[in-house]
């Protein structure tokens, strides 16, 4: 990047239901791509949006971080209101402000918040959340949930990538939290696999159904393996909820 250019980073919420995932795809409507045209039409300059991470189609983000550069100085409350009047009103920007050149939305993140959120009563209208029926046992959600804690190789967890060589993810955080009819589980790390949290809700929730075992969600997490029978979350429940830097 040149000296003369200028960083801004910007925080994002975004319904992600009609969009294909956060990444740009040709032929599909995704969040960077919207954010860029949005950019573009204000600065008369196509830049490049670099974010924390890449959520999946359907995905939800309630603070979502992005960087993007520009080769004028301009104030971030003027950028924070010409893109949201600009882009899709599913997406909006909630935060803008300069950051040093040095700052990167992906590699300078520290943790990364994800909420997965499950009812077990059905609101027809309602598209932020996975619904389940049928009998959940708590207790086993939460067992196998503290076993995701640590520093693992998530390799059984994740979609199988030969370009991803380091698999490892340290966890801090794992908990189901249980309100009325709504199971919300709360996970923190300092990275995340493709598809890896609803890998592993989905085969939680397998397991709280007493339809896989608990030694043998254990056994994925001690002994990873490509190709595994797991199960997988739909993407409604899943939303990003914050990204944590230094």
């Amino acid at each position: 990047m040149s000296l003369d250019q200028f960083r801004y980073k910007i925080t994002i919420q975004y319904d992600g239901t009609r969009y294909h995932g956060w990444q740009i795809q040709k032929n599909h409507i995704t969040i960077q791509s919207e954010i860029e045209k949005g950019i573009k039409d204000l600065c008369s300059q196509k830049t490049s949006l670099y974010g924390s991470g890449r959520t999946d189609s359907g995905v939800h983000a309630i603070g979502q971080v992005a960087h993007f550069d520009l080769s004028e100085k301009i104030e971030p409350k003027i950028i924070l209101n010409a893109l949201n009047a600009k882009i899709n009103n599913d997406i909006r920007i909630i935060y803008c402000e300069q950051v040093n050149n040095d700052f990167h939305a992906r590699f300078s993140a520290k943790k990364r918040y994800y909420i997965y959120r499950l009812r077990t009563n059905q609101f027809l209208l309602d598209h932020y959340f996975t619904y389940h029926s049928g009998p959940l046992d708590f207790k086993l959600l939460n067992k196998a949930s503290q076993l995701v804690v640590g520093e693992h190789d998530f390799t059984s967890f994740s979609k199988n990538n030969k370009k991803i060589t380091n698999r490892r993810c340290i966890i801090y955080d794992s908990i189901w939290k249980e309100t009325g009819s709504v199971l919300n589980y709360h996970i923190t790390g300092n990275r995340f696999l493709h598809h890896m949290v609803r890998y592993l809700v989905g085969t939680m929730v397998e397991v709280a159904k007493n339809k896989f075992s608990i030694k043998s969600f254990e056994e994925l997490i001690s002994f990873p393996k490509e190709d595994v029978r797991i199960f997988k979350a739909p993407p409604e429940g899943l939303i990003l909820e914050k990204v944590e830097y230094e």
